[in-house]
């Protein structure tokens, strides 16, 4: 993705009421140059003017990308491209902090904290190269420097204009998490507690803490990650924590949209929908939302804005327990999650044997794979199984290796498949939703793979091949007329 231009001068709009306890969570293209970065710092500025602002931020654009190749580097024993690439990320952070101050003595300082940082990242890579693994625990220590850069930039940002501010990590702040190195969840109750106490000592000494994204840290002090886009689920963590009035996740897109404008160009942007449609969007392929990031609103009925840094003026899609009855509509969005393969998994001993799928899924998850969707016929001499195309070896051959000859007789497979979502709360109990849809990419002569619905009626997923995606998303977008917008 080419760099988005430097956020314009900002003024505070679509705020109505003073005094809101807002946690803003910057992504990494927010704060990707020097000129970015300054002009987050006055946002911020101004709006702390009305309101007690809590910030949180990733890592700067494309860096954790670069920290998991590393990681791959070190596995394959490349040490030379390690170094590299490590070499790349400590000049583009210490280049941004050279241009991102004005005041000569803050700069001395930024630049001083980073170096320090810095310093341990390579110490830690020189660490992991000398023994040559990468254990999750260390894998989640090296990652997690993304953010620990970035929030030093923002800090002293901050401090460079009158705002006195201290960087902290998910770990400083007093983000506790098990120790499910990856994909940690937080212990929420004695995070609750930590954050809390931490925020309400800082806001006494009236000092903004700049919080970093995506880790937090195992009741033994070890760094843990939430797994990609967990940002997010740091921002609302923090928001359950202190029970903010909202958060806003502000990236370089105006919101949840009615489908990938990359597919439908009249895709529109989706105004208001509830927490139930925006997890289902998440899992289904929506990049602006981690899918266990709404956990933690959902009891305490938090409001989440997706909103664009560099566009202000469009309030972007709230999120909400209950919207408004104008905007329930039918469908909300046509979701598609791409790169997928399926497994058809036959044999006639499967049929009334009881926990052969439970055999099949167990066999697969003790091979590390992820199943994303599933159907089974009801004569039940056949499963199929949706995963990720890069899963696909590893899958079939867990399933070859363990359970061929014995109660499966046949594994096919086909590359290069594509999901395709409709999502929307509207759609319960609604007569003929099913046929509209299957008549609509019936017409474009779409074959259909495979078809799953939940029992919610909140969603309706089917299989198509990757060549057909593009013209069932864009045969659904229009027989449901998003185009009118969400």
């Amino acid at each position: 993705m080419a760099n988005p231009p430097a956020v314009k001068a900002f003024k505070v709009i679509n705020v109505r009421y003073t005094d809101l306890k807002l946690v803003l969570k910057f992504g990494g293209t927010s704060i990707v140059s020097a000129p970015n970065i300054r002009n987050v710092a006055n946002m911020i500025k101004s709006l702390s003017k009305e309101h007690k602002i809590i910030p949180v931020f990733s890592a700067i654009s494309g860096v954790t990308d670069d920290l998991i190749r590393i990681t791959n580097y070190i596995r394959d024993r490349n040490g030379e491209a390690a170094n590299s690439l490590a070499k790349k990320i400590v000049k583009t952070h210490m280049e941004i902090s050279n241009q991102c101050i004005k005041n000569p003595k803050v700069r001395k300082e930024l630049v001083g904290k980073m170096r320090s940082d810095l310093g341990e990242f390579e110490e830690l890579l020189h660490g992991m190269l000398l023994i040559g693994e990468v254990t999750p625990r260390s894998s989640d220590y090296l990652i997690s420097f993304g953010e620990r850069l970035s929030i030093n930039l923002v800090a002293f940002a901050l401090n460079d204009i009158g705002i006195r501010a201290v960087p902290l990590t998910g770990k400083d702040i007093g983000i506790v998490t098990d120790a499910n190195f990856g994909e940690a969840k937080p212990l929420m109750d004695t995070t609750r507690l930590h954050v809390s106490h931490k925020i309400e000592a800082l806001a006494q000494k009236k000092t903004m803490p700049v919080i970093g994204g995506f880790a937090g840290a195992d009741q033994h002090g070890n760094i843990t990650t939430f797994g990609r886009g967990g940002s997010d689920y740091t921002a609302t963590i923090i928001a359950s924590s202190i029970k903010a009035d909202e958060v806003w996740l502000m990236s370089d897109v105006d919101g949840l949209m009615t489908t990938d404008p990359k597919i439908v160009k009249n895709a529109k942007l989706i105004k208001e929908v509830s927490y139930v449609e925006a997890m289902e969007m998440a899992l289904f392929g929506a990049k602006q939302i981690h899918p266990r990031a709404l956990e933690p609103l959902v009891a305490k009925k938090i409001p989440l804005r997706i909103r664009n840094t560099f566009n202000l003026k469009n309030p972007g899609t709230i999120v909400t327990a209950d919207p408004s009855p104008d905007t329930q509509k039918t469908v909300k969005c046509v979701s598609v999650i791409r790169h997928t393969g399926l497994i058809d998994v036959r044999g006639g001993s499967m049929v009334g044997a009881p926990g052969t799928a439970a055999t099949i899924f167990s066999t697969l998850a003790k091979a590390g794979v992820n199943v994303m969707m599933i159907s089974q016929s009801p004569s039940e001499s056949s499963i199929s199984i949706i995963v990720k195309k890069n899963d696909m070896d590893k899958a079939v051959n867990a399933l070859e290796m363990n359970l061929l000859g014995k109660i499966i007789k046949k594994v096919d497979v086909t590359v290069d498949v594509s999901i395709i979502a409709l999502i929307g709360s509207g759609m319960r109990g609604i007569v003929g939703i099913a046929s509209k849809v299957f008549a609509a990419v019936g017409k474009r002569g779409i074959n259909v793979i495979m078809i799953a619905q939940g029992s919610s009626e909140l969603n309706i997923a089917f299989v198509v091949k990757d060549s057909e995606c593009n013209a069932a998303v864009q045969a659904l977008h229009d027989e449901f007329e998003l185009a009118k917008g969400g």
